[in-house]
C-alpha cells in the first residue's frame, strides 16, 4: 500500500501476489454452456510487468476480470496477496476491490460530469484516502496533466482521458493494477507514453498487467501469458527477449 506520498513503494506480503489453481469460468447461454477460461493455473509475482496476449475471445477480458473480482470463476481458486477471494463474501470482494486492485478500462469509464480532478479524486475517495487531500492533484502531475485538472473529458484528447484514468489508479495506491487495452484506441506515440507510465509503476512494487491482442507490446513486459480458446498455450519471457519501450513499431 502507498503512503501519502505517491511515490513510496508498495508493500505486498509474499512474492507470489496472484496465484490462479486450476480456474474455470463457464457461461449457460440458451440451452449450451460457453467455457471462457479453462482450466488456468498460473502465479504472478509482485512487482511483475505481464502481458496476456491472445486474440478476440481468447478469454483476456475474462482473466482480467476474475483476478479483479469483478467475475467469480465456476470451479478453482484464486488468491491474491494470500486473500482466498474465489471464495469471499460480497462484502469482502468490494474491500478487496476497494483496497488491492486497480482497474484502466479500454473504454476510460470517466464521469463526464467530473473534471479531471474530481475523477481522480474519487478514484482518492473510493479507495478510503480521503484525508490525503492533495495525492489526487499531485498523480495529475505525475501523468503529464497538472495544467489540465480543471479540464472536463470531452475538453481532453483520448491520450488525455486515458491518463486521467491512470492516475486514478493510480492515486489508490493498490498493488495491483489491472489493464485492458490500454493503448487500443491511442495512436502509436500517445500508446508508447501510456506504456511507459505503467512500467514505470513497477519500480514501486506494483504488479502491472495488460491485457492486449498487439503482439508488439508484449516484446516489452516480464512476463507474456498467451490465450487461445480459453486455454494458456504460452506462458514464459517474450520471444526473442525483453526489449526497451523504444524499439517498439506499431
Amino acid at each position: 500500500m502507498l503512503t501519502s506520498d505517491s511515490r513510496d513503494s508498495v508493500q505486498v506480503a509474499s512474492a507470489n501476489l496472484i496465484e490462479l489453481d486450476t480456474v474455470s469460468r463457464r457461461y449457460e447461454v440458451g440451452a449450451g454452456v460457453v467455457t471462457a477460461l479453462d482450466d488456468v493455473t498460473l502465479t504472478i509475482d509482485a512487482g511483475e510487468f505481464g502481458v496476456v496476449l491472445g486474440p478476440s475471445g481468447s478469454g483476456k477480458t475474462t482473466l482480467l476480470n476474475l483476478i479483479g473480482a469483478l467475475d467469480s470463476p465456476t470451479s478453482g481458486t484464486i488468491l491474491i496477496d494470500g486473500k482466498r477471494i474465489s471464495e469471499s463474501s460480497r462484502s469482502e470482494l468490494f474491500r478487496f476491490r476497494r483496497e488491492t486492485v486497480s482497474f484502466i478500462f479500454q473504454t476510460f469509464n470517466l464521469f463526464p460530469g467530473l473534471t479531471a480532478l474530481e475523477n481522480v479524486q474519487f478514484g482518492v475517495d473510493v479507495s478510503g484516502r480521503r484525508h490525503e487531500h492533495d495525492r489526487a492533484r499531485a498523480t495529475l502531475a505525475e501523468v503529464g496533466l497538472g495544467d489540465r485538472l480543471h479540464h472536463f473529458p470531452q475538453q481532453l484528447s483520448g491520450g488525455e482521458q486515458q491518463r486521467v484514468a491512470i492516475a486514478r489508479a493510480l492515486a489508490t495506491g493498490n498493488p495491483v493494477m489491472l489493464a485492458d487495452e490500454p493503448t487500443g484506441e491511442l495512436d502509436f506515440r500517445t500508446g508508447i507514453q501510456i506504456l511507459e507510465l505503467l512500467h514505470r509503476q513497477t519500480h514501486r512494487g506494483i504488479t502491472v498487467l495488460i491485457v492486449t491482442h498487439n503482439r508488439e507490446i508484449a516484446r516489452v513486459a516480464d512476463r507474456v501469458i498467451e490465450l487461445s480458446s480459453g486455454r494458456v498455450v504460452a506462458d514464459g519471457p517474450p520471444d526473442g527477449g525483453q526489449v526497451p519501450i523504444e524499439e517498439l513499431r506499431w
